[in-house]
C-alpha cells in the first residue's frame, strides 16, 4: 500500500504467505464493498471472483494486459471465464499508452510524405490540411526533442451491437471493427488527433500503438 487513502480499505498483495489477489478479493467481498478495485486480473481465479462480484452488484474496476481494449473480451474468455459471463458484467473497457510530447521550446513543422501517411493509416481526406510537428532538440528537453508524456485512449462501451460478438467468442479485430462503426475511437485515431494537435510525433503514435501484424505492413516504408 504506497498511499493510506480515507475511506477506503486497502490490502497489499502478498503470495509469499499465501495473500494472494484471489484471496484478498474474497476477504473484501466480506465487507459488503459498494466499489472493488482489483489491481490485475493476472489468473481464472481471480477474474472469477471479480465477474461473481460484479454480477451481484458490486462496482469492480481492474486491469489486463492486452494490446487493445477489444481485446480484453478475449483474454478474460482465454482465462477461462465463460463469454456470457462476461459480456453480462463487464460494461466498459478503457485501453491507454503514454506518448512523449514535443518540446515547446524546439518544436518545429515537419514535412511527411503523402504515400508515407496512406501507408501507416493516416485519414486520406485530413492529409492535405494536417500539419505535422517535432522537437528539433534543445537545452530544455536534453536534445531528446521531447518534454513531458500525454495519454492515448481507447474506450469501449458494451452495447447491444457489442454483446453478440462476444457470446458467439468472435476475434478481438471483429470485436474492434463494429465497435468502432458504433463510434468508438481507436488507440491509434486518438493519437492522430493529438498529432494532428501538435502534442506528439507520427512516430510516438506508431511507437505505442503497432501491434505485430501493423509491424509487418510497414517493414518497406
Amino acid at each position: 500500500v504506497e498511499y493510506e487513502l480515507k475511506g477506503i480499505n486497502q490490502i497489499a498483495v502478498r503470495s509469499d504467505i499465501g495473500l494472494t489477489f484471489a484471496v484478498g478479493l474474497r476477504h473484501i467481498l466480506r465487507q459488503d464493498p459498494n466499489v472493488i478495485m482489483v489491481g490485475e486480473i493476472r489468473d481464472l481465479e481471480t477474474a472469477e471472483i471479480a465477474i461473481r462480484a460484479a454480477l451481484t452488484g458490486h462496482l469492480v474496476f481492474s486491469t489486463l494486459h492486452t494490446n487493445d481494449a477489444p481485446s480484453a473480451f478475449t483474454r478474460l474468455i482465454d482465462m477461462g471465464i465463460e463469454p456470457f459471463l462476461v459480456a453480462s458484467s463487464v460494461e466498459a473497457v478503457l485501453a491507454q499508452r503514454l506518448v512523449r510530447t514535443i518540446c515547446p521550446h524546439c518544436k518545429i513543422e515537419q514535412k511527411v510524405e503523402r504515400d508515407y501517411l496512406i501507408k501507416i493509416g493516416f485519414p486520406e481526406d485530413e492529409i492535405a490540411t494536417a500539419k505535422f510537428w517535432r522537437g528539433a532538440g534543445c537545452d530544455e528537453c536534453r536534445q531528446l526533442g521531447y518534454q513531458g508524456r500525454l495519454g492515448i485512449y481507447e474506450f469501449l462501451l458494451l452495447n447491444e451491437a457489442v454483446r453478440p460478438l462476444i457470446l458467439n467468442r468472435a476475434p478481438a479485430s471483429t470485436i474492434a471493427q463494429k465497435a468502432m462503426e458504433q463510434g468508438m475511437r481507436s488507440l491509434r485515431h486518438d493519437g492522430w488527433n493529438k498529432v494532428r494537435a501538435g502534442l506528439t510525433t507520427i512516430e510516438e503514435v506508431l511507437r505505442v500503438t503497432q501491434t505485430e501484424e501493423h509491424m509487418k505492413g510497414l517493414v518497406e516504408v
